[in-house]
């Protein structure tokens, strides 16, 4: 990956709804999580530093070409891993993906395993959460406007797919659907929380995703995951003896995997829509329009702009 240049993006809130950084097109987001810092292959790279109303988001994004497409990637815990799963800015992650133009979000992350046969190494694209979080910024909504989306189905099944088929493709192997249980942190599960989440039957456990999926919906943004196996979770009898370099071993092969499987993905992606995600606010917005402060609306024009 070589540098062309940096630029700063300002979020101008009277102009927010017209400003989609043309000269860009970036319609792919790409969110890298432990282990994934970094996108190989990447080409005319530069630096956008985004300021949201939100805030500033993880670090700055670095958009360039990969595999024939403009894309955006962001380093989730910033360049260094300098941020916790609770000081994340999640809002303001999401909410720059949306003005720079994204439309479709692959998220990587590292996970641990809740069953025997979801080995380390292996990933898992998963189609539902559990949240165990606490009071994070989770809604880009409030201060007299509410919206309530629909989450039933909180990944894009399009675009999850797609993500499992890459993996195969690529030689990864692949786990389609399953609940990823999205912990607090930084500190892992107790014993008998673990346990607990088995008779759940639970599938992965993170500390990450939940929260960006649930911003994407609101952002109207096609959302899905690649759960990176990097480990059994302390339920596992041979959790004790795993080492940080048997973990360490695991996540730079993990995200070896991962990029294999994105560039795949971003070669043969399609953008055919038919999936809800880009109209989820089109009935979600229950505030009477007159009532909308007018400071809101230009706040959050890039994601309600074409319904009030």
């Amino acid at each position: 990956m070589h540098g062309e240049g940096q630029e700063e993006v300002t979020f101008d809130m009277a102009k927010a709804a017209k400003r989609k950084m043309k000269s860009e097109q970036v319609k792919i987001g790409i969110i890298g999580g432990s282990g994934l810092y970094s996108m190989a292959g990447l080409t005319g790279v530069r630096e956008v530093k985004v300021k949201t109303p939100f805030g500033d988001p993880s670090d700055a994004f670095i958009v360039g070409t990969l595999e024939g497409r403009r894309v955006a990637f962001l380093a989730r815990h910033g360049r260094g891993h300098i941020l916790s799963p609770s000081e994340i800015n999640y809002r303001a992650n999401i909410f720059g993906m949306k003005l720079l133009g994204v439309e479709q979000i692959i998220s990587v992350g590292a996970v641990g395993s809740l069953r025997e046969d979801l080995a380390p190494l292996d990933f898992l694209v998963p189609d539902q959460f559990f949240d165990r979080t606490k009071g994070r910024d989770a809604t880009f909504f409030g201060g007299g406007i509410v919206a309530h989306i629909a989450f039933d189905k909180p990944t894009c099944p399009r675009l999850s797919a797609q993500l499992a088929s890459a993996c195969d493709r690529v030689g990864v192997n692949v786990h389609r659907g399953g609940t990823y249980v999205c912990m607090e942190g930084p500190a892992f599960s107790t014993l008998a929380e673990s346990s607990s989440y088995r008779q759940l039957k639970f599938d992965v456990i993170g500390m990450t995703n939940l929260t960006e999926a649930k911003l994407a919906r609101e952002a109207e943004l096609c959302y899905a995951t690649f759960a990176m196996i990097t480990d059994y979770d302390c339920w596992h009898p041979g959790h004790d003896a795993v080492t940080v370099d048997t973990i360490i071993g695991y996540l730079n092969k993990n995200s070896e995997n991962a990029q294999n499987s994105i560039r795949e993905v971003v070669r043969a992606l399609d953008d055919e829509g038919g999936c809800k995600c880009r109209s989820a606010l089109a009935h979600a917005i229950l505030t009477d329009r007159k009532r909308i402060p007018a400071s809101q609306k230009k706040r959050l024009a890039p994601l309600i702009g074409k319904y009030v």
